[in-house]
Order: structure tokens, then C-alpha cells, then sequence
């Protein structure tokens, strides 16, 4: 299983930026996926989830609003819109897919993760 993301980088606040996550070697359709960020010193925390079907997302309260996840199943891709962002968003944000049959927001029922992309706002 190889969960490649890509599309991070430097933006000054108020910018926008779009994350992409390709998947291989996991029955895409079939799992729920995520994005999750780690700031320097912190833990990793949860972004957003979307369904297999792509028809229900969920948000953390810090970037609802201002992100939007997709996917494109045939595609085996899973994207995150940010905009308006802020200095507090910057970090290492990582696709994951989750083994459970529902969204959650715990990094345990994440079992496929990929490597990392920095996303770094400047005030």
C-alpha cells in the first residue's frame, strides 16, 4: 500500500493551496480517507474525512469553512482544498485511510498513512 501526497508548500496567509493524495495497492472505493496535520512540538491532529462515496464529509472546527476535501474514485485520489489559510495551519499534512466503517477523527482507526507534505503560511 503507498499513500503518495503532494501539493505543499510555501503561501503567504490569506492564500490557498490544494493537496492531492494518490492511493495504490488498497481497494480505494472501499475505505474512508482523511487528512491529518502535525505542527512542530504537537501532535498530529485530525483535518477532514470523506466517505467512500465521497457524499458526506466531516470537518475539525479550526479549518471548517476554509477546506474542502474530495476524491475521485477513479482516480484512487483524495484532495484538499485550503483556503484562506492562516500561519496556524502551517505543518506536515498526511493522507490517511481508515479501517473503520465510519468517520472518526481517531488517528488509530487510520492504518495506512502517507509520507507527509509541508505546508508552511507566512504572516
Amino acid at each position: 500500500v503507498q499513500l503518495q501526497a503532494s501539493g505543499g508548500g510555501l503561501v503567504q496567509a490569506g492564500g490557498s493551496l490544494r493537496l492531492s493524495c494518490a492511493a495504490s495497492g488498497l481497494p480505494f472505493s472501499n475505505r474512508i480517507m482523511g487528512w491529518f496535520r502535525q505542527a512542530p512540538g504537537e501532535e498530529r491532529e485530525f483535518v477532514a474525512a470523506i466517505t467512500r462515496n465521497g457524499a458526506g464529509t466531516y470537518y475539525a472546527d479550526s479549518v471548517k469553512g476554509r477546506f474542502t476535501i474530495s476524491r475521485d474514485n477513479a482516480k484512487n485520489t483524495v484532495s484538499l482544498q485550503m483556503n484562506s489559510l492562516k500561519p496556524d495551519d502551517t505543518a506536515v499534512y498526511y493522507c490517511a485511510a481508515d479501517r473503520s466503517y465510519q468517520i472518526t477523527t481517531r488517528r488509530s482507526e487510520y492504518d495506512y498513512w502517507g509520507q507527509g507534505t509541508q505546508v508552511t503560511v507566512s504572516s
